[in-house]
């Protein structure tokens, strides 16, 4: 019943066209950033242990400019449940969509790798229009059920099979030797049962996922990232692509997870303002 009610009410709030649902947003911002200061600590707690060289001033200002790309994140992600194809194909360019068929024609399957940066969720609608090849997305499920279900609705409208973390290995391996895509957002925080492993990411010591890793190299595909950015224009972004990894078995022990996590951090120390600070990356310490 909360899932079917969330859906209605979500559907109901997508079918306002973007200027409205951009003057939402505009209130949002003024809620959560002036009147209840969501997770502000926790913002600038995340920007001054990244950034210790920028000043004060400089860590504000990236602050505010996140809180004000927050909530159009928020708005667009729901405006994901009614928007167009042809929307979609207008609000995200992809730059060199070339670099992902290159691997198809192989015959080969892609490990797409994203961050939680500029909009990841609207990135994943364009990714599914891209080709008529099988296209998963990996999701860590929400603790609530309900909420997450909706959110896995929105982002299958277009093709994507919404595949749980600990199911992919199946999945994939029904999909060997032929051209697939499955989208990995590799930045998010595993649990201790999850991963024991942590390097460096932007100055501090992270604890980080080895799955993908561990799945490119049992599936030999190619390792590309998707670098979603924000365009100048409000609502507008590109993807442009980039092969990690060729071959994954030729790699070193744990190369594949440094390459993508250090492609991740520069894009983020480029323009930090558009990464999803509000997340407790840094939440798991390591065990003594």
């Amino acid at each position: 019943m909360k899932e079917r009610i969330l859906t209605l009410i979500l559907y109901v709030i997508s079918l306002l066209p973007f200027w409205v649902l951009y003057r939402i947003s505009d209130l949002l911002f003024v809620l959560i950033y002036y009147v209840f200061g969501y997770r502000k600590k926790v913002v600038l707690e995340n920007l001054r242990n990244s950034f210790p060289e920028k000043s004060e001033i400089e860590i504000q200002q990236i602050a505010r400019r996140f809180f004000r790309h927050l909530p159009d994140i928020i708005v667009e992600a729901v405006k994901g449940k009614s928007i167009s194809r042809k929307q979609v194909l207008e609000r995200v360019e992809l730059l060199n969509p070339e670099e992902v068929y290159r691997h198809f024609e192989q015959g080969r399957g892609v490990m797409g790798v994203t961050a939680h940066y500029a909009n990841w969720e609207l990135g994943i609608h364009r990714l599914s229009l891209m080709t008529e090849f099988p296209r998963l997305v990996i999701y860590k499920p929400l603790s609530d059920k309900a909420f997450g279900g909706v959110l896995n609705a929105i982002r299958s409208r277009f093709g994507a099979t919404l595949v749980p973390m600990k199911q992919i290995l199946r999945h994939l391996v029904k999909l060997k030797n032929q051209p697939h895509i499955s989208m990995f957002v590799a930045d998010q925080t595993p649990g201790y049962q999850d991963s024991d492993y942590y390097m460096d990411f932007l100055g501090q010591d992270t604890l980080v996922f080895t799955g993908t890793e561990r799945i490119a190299r049992a599936m030999d595909v190619a390792v590309v990232f998707c670098e979603i950015r924000r365009k100048p224009r409000r609502g507008y972004y590109s993807c442009k692509f980039t092969t990690l990894v060729e071959h994954p078995k030729e790699c070193a022990d744990k190369e594949i997870i440094h390459r993508h996590t250090a492609f991740t951090e520069q894009i983020i120390r480029d323009e930090p303002a558009y990464w999803l600070w509000s997340h407790r990356r840094w939440k798991r310490k390591r065990r003594q």
